[in-house]
Formats: C-alpha cells, sequence, structure tokens
C-alpha cells in the first residue's frame, strides 16, 4: 500500500531514541522528511545520519530542551522542511510514583514539560495544515489513558489532559483535512520501558527479571512489543489514507488493556 507519504514533511518531538526515533526512521522510509528533536546533539545526530544513509526521506536535527525552544523548533522546521505536514507530539514520560507520593510542586514542571509544548507547536503549525488542506497531528501517549498504571500517576493524569485536547481540536479542524490522533503504547520493548521495570522492581522490593516476566505474562499476546509495529501504525495515522480517522486513540498494546 502506498501511504502518500513521499514528499510530506514531518516533524518529530524527542526523536533520538526509542518511539520517537522508530517513528522518523519509518517515516523517512516512506519517503517523508523528517525534522528530529532531542535534548542533546549526540544521539540525535547519529539517528539522522542512519537515515540518510539509507537514501529515502532526509533528516535534519534540532538540539535543545523541548520546552524552552518552541518557537526556534518551529522556526528550524520552517528552514529545514519547509513547513510542517505531519506533527508527531512525542515529548517521553515524566518519573514514576504514586498518588500519595507524588508532591504538589512536582505537577507544573511535569505539565510544562510534557504538555504545554503540545500545545504550543500544534498552534504553530496548523495554520498552514489548515491553509494547504493537509495535516496529521499523530500524539504518542501511553495506554495509561484509557487504563491507568500503578505508579505512573503523573503519566497517566498528564497525558489524560492531552487527550482531552485533542479530542476537541480534532472536531475544530476536521473540515480543513487536518486529522487528530493518539496513539497509546502498551509496553514497547524500548530503554523507558526498561526504567519503568527497574523503578517497579524497587517500589515492589523484586527484581527487574521478575517484573518483566509478570508484566509479559499479562500481555494476551505474551511479549513486549516492537518499535516498528508502534512506528507503522504511527506512519498509517499520518498518512493520506487515514484521512478519515480523526479524534480517535489507537492502541499499540498486544491486547493489554482489556476495556472494549
Amino acid at each position: 500500500m502506498d501511504l502518500g507519504l513521499k514528499g510530506k514533511r514531518a516533524l518529530v518531538l524527542s526523536s533520538s531514541r526509542g518511539l520517537g526515533r522508530g517513528i522518523a526512521e519509518a517515516l523517512a522510509a516512506e519517503g517523508a522528511d523528517v525534522l528530529l528533536t532531542a535534548r542533546t546533539a549526540e544521539r540525535l545526530d547519529e539517528a539522522v545520519a542512519v537515515i540518510n544513509a539509507r537514501g529515502q526521506g532526509r533528516a535534519h536535527a534540532f538540539a535543545g530542551p523541548l520546552k524552552d525552544n518552541i518557537e526556534a523548533i518551529f522556526a528550524a522546521a520552517q528552514e529545514h522542511l519547509g513547513g510542517v505536514d505531519i506533527l508527531i507530539a512525542n515529548t517521553g514520560g515524566p518519573p514514576a510514583g504514586t498518588a500519595l507520593t507524588v508532591q504538589p510542586e512536582a505537577w507544573t514542571p511535569q505539565f510544562e514539560a510534557m504538555v504545554t509544548p503540545v500545545f504550543r507547536l500544534a498552534g504553530l503549525v496548523l495554520p498552514g495544515m489548515r491553509q494547504s488542506g493537509f495535516g496529521r497531528i499523530v500524539v504518542v501517549a501511553s495506554s495509561g489513558v484509557e487504563q491507568p498504571i500503578p505508579n505512573l500517576v503523573m503519566s497517566n493524569a498528564l497525558r489524560a489532559s492531552i487527550a482531552g485536547w485533542a479530542k476537541t481540536l480534532s472536531a475544530e479542524v476536521a473540515a480543513d483535512g487536518v486529522t487528530v490522533n493518539m496513539i497509546l503504547p502498551g509496553r514497547i520493548e524500548t530503554d523507558r520501558t526498561g526504567e519503568l521495570d527497574t523503578a517497579n522492581a524497587k517500589a515492589q522490593g523484586k527484581s527487574r527479571d521478575e517484573i518483566a516476566e509478570a508484566a509479559r505474562a499479562a500481555i494476551p499476546a505474551k511479549r513486549y512489543g516492537r518499535v516498528q509495529e508502534f512506528a507503522d501504525m504511527a506512519c498509517f495515522l499520518a498518512s493520506e489514507r487515514a484521512s478519515y480517522v480523526t479524534g480517535s486513540m489507537i492502541r499499540v498494546d498486544g491486547g493489554a488493556v482489556r476495556s472494549i
């Protein structure tokens, strides 16, 4: 299937590793030009080099903390890509913690780091998308939006706020050819998943291997997902072929969330 991504221009946030990098590589493999962002340059430059060596879509980089560089990232997208057709809003995740242990002063910095940048960048790219009659905003969230994950209260709550915003926005721009969707990963094999397994092991007094084994056993697919599996779904939502899919939350979780 031709996804119609050749020549599209994609801004992929937090994309030097993990799910963000996987999505950037998959979009470029389909012929899209991509701007990757990350806090530091070393790993980011390596990701860009890998993509460009493959000779499909071209990759560019912006290094710097996301929350402090919204306008600069948008300007870099204009410079390197000439505009933004696709925004992959991936902002990583906050520290683990329970509702009883997270301190009140911790909420605002995390909101400013992982929620506000999504709202602000969307506001910058939307005028161009609406004018051209094509736009895709794909928010990388978490299955915790639908089924809260123990020991991840900040992620559960803050990503839920993005879900409310995304659903509202999707109705406002659908007639302009712009779609807004969320993609919810379950346990995908990334560095972040390893970090969470380690945090849960510490909290429960178990080994990391015990935590991972129990997590796999609870997933109907009996395994963690692969980054490529997740990235493929993101590519579809970003594509011409998904033009009638908007305001949706798509789970990529091996069946882990048990609600319908």
